[in-house]
């Protein structure tokens, strides 16, 4: 997570640090170049500072998720709903289903996944479970899960069921790199040693 409250795998957070250390220079965030706050009680004031001025939705459900963690609901909410409503969007369930589909024929297996499901809530077991095969085949983990229920329940042949596990294995393989691996054993350590109490060593 950057200060920006996006998302990034470890593999690049990991290329952005060893780019810096390398250059000797001061670790930002890889999106925004900002320095990185020292603790978590000055990424909290940057969050509360992005959120009250900026209305960055990312940042104001991120203060809301803080609140809910520290057991103040109402706050959470009151930053979950002003988070939700910026924009005035409503939701077109018919959008939802068309960029949904566009982003199948795009290849994304969450998409894939999540059409699945939509078919599984209009009472489509047979077309879901077809959705879900190929989400699987994909990589996708959510995907796999729902497809073993529908076998377990005799909704989907064994061959496909085998066929979709190869394939989703053949995708896992596919996304492995050494950058990837240095980078999730580089932040493992970073959670261990914090777990430890020497988060303001590090």
């Amino acid at each position: 997570m950057s200060c920006c409250c996006k998302t990034i795998c470890a593999g690049c957070e990991y290329a952005n640090c060893v780019r810096e250390q390398e250059a000797g220079l001061k670790h930002t965030c890889p999106f925004c170049r900002h320095p990185m706050a020292k603790s978590e009680e000055e990424a909290n004031r940057t969050n509360v500072k992005r959120a009250e001025s900026s209305n960055d939705p990312a940042a104001i459900h991120r203060m809301g998720a803080r609140c809910y963690k520290e057991g103040d609901y109402e706050s959470a909410f009151e930053y979950f709903y002003k988070a939700a409503g910026l924009g005035g969007i409503k939701k077109d369930k018919k959008k939802e289903i068309y960029h949904l589909e566009e982003a199948t024929i795009g290849g994304h297996p969450t998409a894939r996944n999540n059409l699945g499901c939509v078919e599984e809530e209009n009472g489509r077991l047979d077309r879901a479970a077809k959705h879900w095969i190929i989400a699987t085949k994909l990589g996708d983990d959510i995907a796999l899960s729902s497809l073993r229920v529908c076998y377990t329940r005799g909704l989907v042949e064994k061959d496909d069921y085998a066929s979709a596990l190869r394939g989703h294995q053949a995708a896992v393989d596919a996304t492995e790199s050494p950058q990837r691996d240095k980078g999730e054993a580089y932040f493992k350590l970073g959670r261990d040693l914090i777990a430890l109490g020497y988060g303001e060593k590090i």
